[in-house]
């Protein structure tokens, strides 16, 4: 008996002593915020959410923001904390508390091991502070699943936070591609957590027309459908033939339109709709050609168009009348402040050719085509000022004069917000370098298909809005910027997501932080540990900053390599192969540039925790008989390619399908002619060319390649010819080397002649004009 009270007192003093057991104290390296807060203070020991955790608000709307954490607890731990409206301050509460005297997006949020206390002014400051305590807690809590055995602790922390820039945007093109309701609300939700508040809508373009308009049915019965030619490449799709069926496309109801418009308010992001005009408008003119200058016929296009003639007439009242309707439904469906109307990239042919538009010219007393699109702008600016509401433009709505409210978003580099600031507007900068996100973030030969640039996380990282041109007082008309996402190259939501994310937490970080507690090394570790989150997010964002970039010097007088390595997140360690092996945690590592001799394929990878990171890097590196010698231009190639000059052919250096990667030379709308001196007698039995082709940036294989051997120079003899066997329209970005073999022959000299497509194929965009012709290195053994 005595052993068993013995027994019962030993437990219940370790039942005591673990209740007591301390929550532990977090260190700096733990909390990994983005975007970084303003202010910090880490304290000791730290708060644990459990069943009876309670979190206390002020009013409904605070409410509603409290449910939102609320049932990520529920999915996650499989308990909900209660939520009450009103309430005095206790132990093991969330207590939100109004102090009207903070800006309207600025919170605190205090954690002690008792209890955490939220303080705003306003509901999006509140929901600010809750999406910074999410990023506090453990990654699991972002899971659709029931977790077991984790402990839903906070350290104890003081933050004070508010956002440099009050618009912190994000642009989603659905009219290249369609994106259903429920992409855009997953999207609205994943964007929200980075307390990005503006999500642009672009619903309209040449290949679709995304929103139902009541009065006119025919722009989604019609203007939204396409023909399917997704097979081919973006610029190489032909337009819709007579009798063909349209099945590609989608629309959002006026109903879908309602729920993403009051999602998105529940998360505090405002929908900006851009509705295009005067031109990227053929989706809505084939379902009504009358209000175009020509009167048709048009369908609407199923890939690229270059350069943007189909346009709305600027001379006829009734273009007018039916935008004012179109218009007038889609401010009724979005409660936004701004209404885009495009304004870009406008060719106004038909306008130098259209009587009306003419006469329109000479009534209003306008100089030129210009200033009737500036008179076209100005004039629908009236009407959407006389609902409220504020005309935005991209900056081509500059030309011709600007309207006198419209506030303008700057993509053609920063000069147009610049000149808009100046002259008092307010603006929105999204310039292509570094906001375009349909533009590469890594290596080019190791990314799926975009449609060119390179705008890498750390360029990203590095955005200010801010052009140090301006003075303090044009300054203040900087809004703020955000990021685009085109979707021409972009079929599918899953790639949506690998090109928004992780960039879009750079941007936040740009925009929400001040620069004070910004540093890009910092950054570097904090989202490796946000991918976690998009892990159990099921976000497939991208890996790129992982993956090992290559630059290589060539010693023309050792015929020797040197190929430096590098990643773009700090802190990485990269291993490396130089026999074509697949890289691993025991293959050497990279300390200083890799020295190669021969022919060899190096491949390279970044280690993390043991495994690679990302896919390796591959490149390869040919040394032949032909490698340093002089070459001979008897056409010269493009200043535009040059390459790394006079030995890029013969250096060794293999080039990728970037075509801009400085490893290829290229020759416009001519025939490639070199000849290179061996420098002696040698025994040869084969030539080769390595060429390339990206339809969509206009390069194209050669029709075929002739090679030839000379003892003298002078005198040469055909000894091959290799054929082009690939399809000039296929939409893939290829690699493909035109190789010969023969028998044995002594040579001094090798001619190799590469000859160009000539024109476009019928069907490219381009259809009629001359092509590009690309070759990267001739290798002789």
């Amino acid at each position: 008996m005595e052993r068993t009270l013995t027994g019962i007192l030993i437990l219940l003093c370790c039942a005591f002593t673990w209740s007591c057991k301390p929550n532990r104290t977090f260190t700096e390296s733990e909390i990994t915020l983005i975007p970084q807060v303003q202010r910090m203070t880490l304290g000791e020991s730290s708060f644990k959410f459990n069943q009876g955790t309670a979190l206390i608000v002020e009013n409904t709307e605070q409410e509603v923001i409290a449910s939102q954490l609320a049932t990520m607890f529920e999915k996650v731990a499989g308990w909900k904390p209660e939520i009450t409206i009103g309430g005095t301050e206790g132990s093991n509460q969330v207590y939100f508390k109004t102090d009207s005297q903070l800006p309207d997006e600025a919170y605190s949020l205090e954690v002690k091991k008792n209890g955490i206390e939220i303080t705003a002014a306003k509901p999006a400051g509140f929901f600010y502070a809750i999406q910074t305590l999410r990023q506090l807690l453990p990654a699991e809590i972002e899971s659709s699943q029931q977790q077991e055995k984790v402990e839903w602790l906070v350290p104890v922390i003081s933050i004070s936070d508010s956002p440099s820039f009050k618009w912190r945007g994000y642009m989603l093109d659905v009219s290249r591609h369609f994106f259903p309701k429920e992409d855009v609300l997953r999207m609205i939700d994943n964007l929200s957590m980075h307390k990005i508040n503006t999500f642009h809508l672009h619903l309209v373009d040449d290949q679709g027309w995304r929103i139902e308009i009541k009065k006119y049915p025919k722009l989604t019965e019609i203007g939204a459908w396409r023909v399917d030619r997704e097979d081919k490449h973006w610029n190489s799709r032909p337009k819709q033939e007579a009798g063909e069926k349209a099945t590609n496309g989608g629309f959002y109801t006026q109903e879908d339109i309602k729920e993403m418009v009051a999602y998105a308010q529940s998360r505090f992001i405002t929908i900006v709709p851009e509705i295009e005009m005067p031109a990227h408008v053929t989706s809505a003119l084939a379902a009504y050609p009358q209000y175009s200058c020509t009167g048709g016929p048009f369908t609407v296009l199923p890939g690229g168009v270059w350069p943007i003639t189909d346009i709305y007439c600027a001379g006829n009242d009734s273009t007018f009348l039916f935008i004012e309707d179109v218009l007038s439904e889609v401010i009724d469906l979005f409660p936004s402040k701004y209404i885009h109307i495009g304004g870009d990239e406008a060719t106004k042919t038909e306008w130098e050719k259209c009587p009306k538009c003419q006469k329109q010219i000479k009534t209003e007393g306008l100089k030129n085509t210009g200033e009737l699109q500036s008179y076209f702008i100005k004039r629908i600016e009236k009407f959407i000022n006389s609902r409220d509401r504020v005309l935005l433009g991209w900056d081509e709505i500059l030309e011709g004069g600007l309207p006198p409210k419209a506030t303008v978003m700057s993509w053609r580099g920063t000069q147009g917000g610049i000149d808009a600031a100046k002259q008092g507007h307010d603006v929105v900068m999204t310039p292509g370098t570094p906001c375009y996100f349909d533009h590469y973030q890594g290596p080019m030969d190791q990314e799926p298909l975009a449609i060119g640039g390179y705008n890498p996380l750390n360029k990203v990282y590095g955005f200010n809005p801010v052009p140090p041109e301006l003075d303090a007082e044009a300054a203040k008309h900087i809004l703020g910027g955000q990021a685009n996402l085109w979707t021409e190259y972009i079929p599918n939501f899953k790639q949506v997501e690998y090109m928004t994310f992780p960039r879009i937490a750079a941007l936040a970080e740009a925009l929400w932080s001040p620069k004070e507690v910004r540093n890009w090394e910092d950054f570097s570790r904090r989202i490796q540990i946000l991918m976690k989150r998009y892990d159990q997010m099921g976000i497939n964002y991208s890996k790129s900053a992982f993956k090992v970039s290559a630059k290589s010097q060539s010693n023309p007088e050792k015929k020797q390599l040197s190929v430096s390595l590098s990643s773009e997140l700090s802190g990485l360690e990269i291993h490396y192969t130089t026999d074509g092996s697949e890289p691993n945690a025991k293959s050497p590592i990279y300390t200083e540039p890799v020295l190669l001799n021969k022919t060899s394929t190096l491949k390279a990878v970044t280690i993390k925790n043991g495994t690679p990171a990302e896919k390796s890097l591959s490149q390869s590196f040919s040394i032949n008989k032909a490698t340093a010698k002089p070459v001979k231009y008897i056409i010269p190639y493009s200043e535009n390619y040059k390459g790394s000059g006079e030995f890029t052919l013969v250096n060794g250096v293999r080039g990728s399908t970037n075509h801009a990667d400085g490893e290829w030379q290229a020759w416009a709308a001519t025939n490639m002619e070199v000849v290179i001196d061996l420098q002696q007698a040698m025994e040869i039995r084969s030539i080769s060319a390595g060429t390339f082709q990206n339809a969509g940036a206009w390069i194209f294989f050669p029709k075929k390649v002739e090679f030839y051997v000379s003892a003298d120079g002078i005198a040469f003899q055909k000894v091959a010819e290799v054929a082009n066997d690939v399809d000039p329209l296929s939409a893939d970005k290829q690699l493909k080397e035109f190789s010969a073999t023969f028998n044995p022959t002594s040579a001094n000299f090798v001619k190799v002649i590469a000859y160009k497509v000539g024109q476009f194929p019928k069907g490219h965009i381009g259809e009629g004009k001359s092509t590009w012709l690309f070759v990267d290195e001739i290798m002789v053994e």
